[in-house]
């Protein structure tokens, strides 16, 4: 094969014999591709393909596009937990409403009940809102013996005035649970209107109580059967074991004075490690003195590791 300079050096002398004649002769014009350069011999010619390189080539490009596909930048887009998905986080906590005013709407035999009852159990001054005709007879009695206030109607504006957390129990009616949620943002008032996630502040979990120690179990307001189904389960005590510790909570209660009273130099991760099944065993074998002796010498020893 005959390379581009050396058919240009052919394709001149041809073209200077036959205008010999000719009193100037003009140079043969060069392509442009020839005049660049970087030019070099052969450079135009397209060589033939080995089937390795083709092979090479090929898998270049799908090596290429394999990349394209693959990169951050050309993938689907994840889906964004916080724009696509409505179900606001909850930040779980547990309120002091210790003499505090808790406003309940609603005082029917159920919900109503349950939560006057609630409030009052944590220390809460409870102020009621319901109809004669709709009251259970326990709030009633609440009522005459002035453990409770009750205001024989249902909402108006201004009701909240003084509350600290208000409960709608009374759901009935969409206007008013909207007039309270209104009211309610307005005096920057904690409310719950249950099974209305959207205008609530705050949710009331499932609760699990034993003891001192109280589990609260909560689906974000998504499913509140499956949160009242777990609280079932984990109540079960052939089901769900995890609650015997709970037993232990006076005994652990106590060592936690002592051990500060001693000032005995424990760290909370310390303090988990100290509560051993071995001890669970002993206490509820019977033996709380040894159980919590057992708690005192371990507290002792990660103190001693600590000062050392």
């Amino acid at each position: 094969m005959t390379t581009g300079r050396t058919h240009t050096s052919q394709w001149s002398t041809e073209f200077l014999k036959k205008n010999a004649s000719s009193s100037a002769v003009k140079s043969p014009r060069r392509p442009a591709w020839k005049n660049a350069s970087s030019y070099t011999a052969g450079a135009n010619i397209r060589k033939p393909v080995s089937a390795t390189s083709s092979k090479t080539s090929s898998s270049s490009k799908n090596s290429s596009l394999s990349a394209d596909r693959s990169s951050p930048s050309k993938q689907a887009r994840p889906p964004n937990p916080e724009t696509e998905n409505p179900v606001p986080r909850y930040y779980g906590i547990y309120l002091d409403v210790k003499a505090r005013l808790g406003i309940v709407f609603g005082g029917d035999a159920r919900e109503g009940e349950r939560k006057v009852k609630y409030l009052l159990e944590c220390g809460a001054n409870v102020k009621l809102f319901s109809p004669d005709a709709e009251i259970s007879d326990a709030l009633r009695k609440l009522a005459d013996s002035g453990k409770i206030e009750w205001v024989d109607r249902k909402y108006q504006p201004g009701d909240l005035a003084g509350g600290w957390v208000v409960i709608v129990a009374d759901t009935a009616s969409q206007e008013t649970n909207e007039a309270i949620s209104k009211e309610a943002k307005k005096r920057n008032i904690l409310l719950n209107v249950m099974d209305v996630t959207p205008l609530c502040t705050w949710i009331a979990p499932s609760l699990i109580q034993r003891n001192d120690v109280t589990v609260a179990v909560s689906t974000a307001g998504t499913s509140p059967a499956l949160a009242r189904r777990l609280r079932e389960r984990m109540s079960d005590h052939d089901y769900c074991q995890c609650l015997r510790w709970a037993d232990m909570g006076p005994m652990l209660a106590g060592a936690r004075v002592e051990q500060r009273s001693r000032q005995l130099k424990v760290t909370p991760d310390q303090w988990a490690q100290s509560i051993t099944d071995k001890m669970l065993d002993v206490f509820e074998g019977g033996d709380t003195g040894r159980a919590r002796a057992m708690l005192i010498e371990a507290l002792e020893t990660h103190d001693a590791a600590n000062r050392a």
